[in-house]
């Protein structure tokens, strides 16, 4: 989460893209992420020339080599084309060579035409149409330190939120942090199959991907698990083509070549998918309604119900493989509605499946654009059962304020939830009064599957001894006579002219 200094940069160029008469924040937020993805590349084509050049090995780059098909213009634009050099441009030289060069250049940059970055790049535009705007822009995103790869995370989660309300179907941002909780408490392998059927921006994804880069380095030695990494880990659906797009070159500044990202209504007849991935890593569209026409035969038959929430919940079962596991956020309404619907999916997930763990969030993690509760659910795809006991945790703090501020505070459960949820064995002894405990399954039955950690959570309460009548009447008594005295005390010093 960005404050102080660079979230006033950045309001400064909405500021300035708003003024100049680019009035749609979806269109500027896109605008705004091919220029931070062009920075990004020439920053991360730096760093591999300079690792390259210390090791005293070769480096065949995006700026190696100038495309055969360039036009005269082009040529003359090539050496201007990286962001160091592209910065210091005059106004109109610098709009030229974006609109002529740079940006036909980076709409190309997957490769192959069916690439999910070229596919989603080929209908973009670049909207940006005064040169002294463009300018303005490019001067301030050049005075945001970005080699952070988090910042970097943080200024599109910032970005994002200038969206202010939810799409159509409930679908809203996740915070950097809660992203990068799940994927620590989930433990991406080298050899997982990760999906997003929801994907917006490609959060989850790039957090997975940054994981394994820094849990699992030596993946990039390995040839299979390398090609693997590359082009057949990462899955993400999604129906906004400007998030697939966003979404596509977020994962590419983030080191993997060729996500397969897809526009897709993922509830739909049309997805056919079944037991393809090891991972479901999401937070879908909640309070979404669909038409029972609409939606997968398949995923009514667990609960008949047009609610996207559950409906979500059955697709992620029917599209792990047995083994494969799930960690999703859910709307607390998941956790205890009293529907045939909500009761159905939970038992399933509950009797036919494996429920690891519920956590509950407070409701101000989503703040300043959505005041939902939500909890997260981590399941495991068995199809035979295997739920013995469940693990809650009672998340009371993230590390920000749970106002519209979100301003940065101490508290924070965060690294304790994953430290307990690394060492559920040493869970087991807990009482129900503390922050996490275990709840043998056939309690949750007992209660009709309701996952509310409320239904479980036991409050101690301390026995608190009051003084008797006789004693509070003799305070009262002794009180009176204190003020009474206090009061003849003035009148004498009034009578005596002391006062």
């Amino acid at each position: 989460m960005i404050t102080g200094e660079i979230k006033n940069k950045i309001d400064g160029i909405w500021t300035t893209l708003w003024t100049e008469g680019n009035t749609n924040p979806l269109t500027n937020i896109e605008q705004l992420t091919y220029l931070l993805f062009i920075k990004g590349l020439d920053e991360s084509e730096l760093r591999k020339e300079k690792d390259a050049a210390f090791l005293g090995l070769e480096h065949t780059g995006v700026f190696s080599e100038m495309p055969a098909d360039f036009t005269e213009i082009q040529k003359e634009h090539w050496p201007k084309m990286r962001w160091t050099q592209f910065k210091q441009l005059p106004a109109e030289e610098m709009h030229q060579v974006m609109i002529t060069t740079i940006f036909p250049f980076i709409k190309t940059l997957g490769g192959k035409e069916d690439s999910a970055f070229s596919k989603y790049m080929k209908d973009a535009s670049f909207m940006i149409n005064k040169p002294a705007t463009l300018q303005k822009v490019v001067t301030a995103l050049d005075s945001i330190p970005m080699e952070d790869r988090d910042t970097q995370g943080d200024i599109y989660e910032y970005l994002l939120s200038k969206l202010q309300t939810s799409g159509t179907n409930g679908q809203f941002r996740t915070p950097r942090h809660i992203i990068n909780m799940i994927v620590e408490l989930m433990k991406p392998t080298p050899e997982d199959t990760i999906i997003d059927p929801a994907m917006g921006s490609a959060g989850f994804l790039v957090s997975a991907s940054e994981y394994l880069r820094k849990n699992h380095s030596n993946l990039f030695l390995v040839e299979g698990l390398k090609n693997h990494f590359h082009k057949e880990m990462f899955y993400g659906n999604d129906m906004d083509t400007t998030m697939l797009r966003i979404g596509a070159m977020n994962m590419m500044l983030h080191g993997v070549d060729a996500p397969n990202i897809e526009y897709r209504d993922s509830l739909s007849e049309d997805n056919i998918e079944a037991e393809n991935y090891t991972l479901v890593l999401a937070n879908p569209p909640f309070k979404g309604s669909l038409d029972y026409e609409s939606v997968s035969n398949d995923l009514l038959k667990i609960a008949k119900t047009k609610k996207t929430e559950l409906l979500f919940l059955s697709l992620f079962l029917r599209i792990l493989k047995p083994g494969g596991r799930a960690a999703v956020i859910v709307p607390d309404g998941v956790l205890f509605g009293s529907s045939n619907a909500h009761k159905a999916i939970r038992k399933e997930i509950i009797d036919n499946n494996k429920l690891d763990a519920i956590i509950s969030m407070p409701s101000g993690v989503f703040k300043p654009y959505a005041g939902v509760s939500t909890g997260i659910m981590i399941f495991t795809k068995t199809g035979t059962g295997g739920t013995d006991k469940v693990w809650f945790y009672d998340m009371k703090a993230d590390g920000y304020s749970l106002d519209d501020k979100r301003s940065p505070i101490e508290e924070n459960d965060i690294a304790d939830i994953i430290e307990r949820f690394s060492n559920l064995s040493s869970e087991k002894e807990r009482k129900r009064t503390e922050q996490s405990f275990f709840v043998p399954v056939d309690k949750i039955r007992e209660q009709g599957y309701d996952l509310s950690i409320n239904k479980y959570k036991e409050v101690e309460y301390e026995e608190v001894e009051f003084a008797s009548t006789i004693e509070i009447i003799g305070k009262i008594e002794s009180l009176e006579l204190e003020i009474i005295k206090g009061i003849n005390e003035l009148k004498d010093m009034l009578k005596a002219g002391d006062i």
